[in-house]
């Protein structure tokens, strides 16, 4: 009996001197959240502090595509170098035109449209009457070709003119003549025509109208040779 007890002593003794290691899970994760609030916070403070942190090689994730319906806003020098001519009045160029918000036929009241052959059924189709045009008119007559009007047969930039009251809003739809005249010739009469318009009509705001795509490609007269030209 004895040498049991003195047995169970010396056991005893052994695990005062080496006391058991528990594992604490909490203190892992708790290390762990520090040191990646640490890590996190200079990786902040050195993206802030370095212009050039983050790379702009082709194909990186952080280059931002440009939004397509982003405006492009062009000053009067630019409109200036894209068609030919000094005028002070040839105002900011805003491409695309922003979306506004919904209105009633009323707007229409307030409107005139000069259009060739793409438009012309317009006045007989919708609630939209102000419709100048002709099926000969097109982008490289546009400044010669004459039209019938209520103010006799003239051409569109005196048609706009005469218009009593002048237009507010004035919409522009040419270029039926695509794949018969040179694009180069087409732009630069158009160019000539609108900038004359700006000049005799300072208070109309003039949207000029992208031709739409047509339903397969008819000779010269391609979805191609469309794109291009409302570029």
């Amino acid at each position: 009996m004895k040498k049991n007890t003195k047995s169970r002593k010396i056991s005893d003794a052994k695990r005062k001197k080496h006391p058991k290691i528990r594992f604490n899970f909490m203190i892992l994760i708790i290390i762990f959240v520090l040191s990646f609030a640490a890590c996190f916070a200079l990786y902040i403070v050195a993206a802030n502090l370095d212009d050039n942190f983050f790379p702009e090689d082709e194909g990186s994730a952080v280059t931002a595509p440009e939004s397509p319906e982003s405006p492009t806003v062009s000053t009067t020098e630019e409109a200036t170098a894209a068609t030919g001519s000094s005028d002070a009045s040839a105002d900011v160029i805003i491409n695309p035109v922003p979306q506004s918000a919904a209105v009633d036929a009323s707007y229409l009241e307030s409107c005139c449209l000069i259009t060739d052959s793409t438009l012309l059924m317009l006045a007989e189709n919708t609630a939209f009457k102000d419709v100048i045009g002709s099926a000969e008119l097109n982008a490289a007559g546009v400044n010669s070709v004459k039209v019938p009007t209520p103010y006799g047969t003239v051409t569109p930039y005196e048609a706009a003119k005469l218009k009593k009251p002048m237009p507010m809003n004035l919409y522009i739809m040419i270029g039926s003549d695509i794949g018969t005249s040179d694009i180069s010739a087409m732009i630069a009469e158009y160019s000539r025509f609108v900038t004359n318009l700006k000049s005799a009509l300072p208070n109309t705001k003039i949207y000029i109208m992208q031709l739409p795509p047509i339903a397969s490609d008819v000779g010269v007269k391609t979805n191609a040779a469309i794109d291009d030209y409302n570029s």
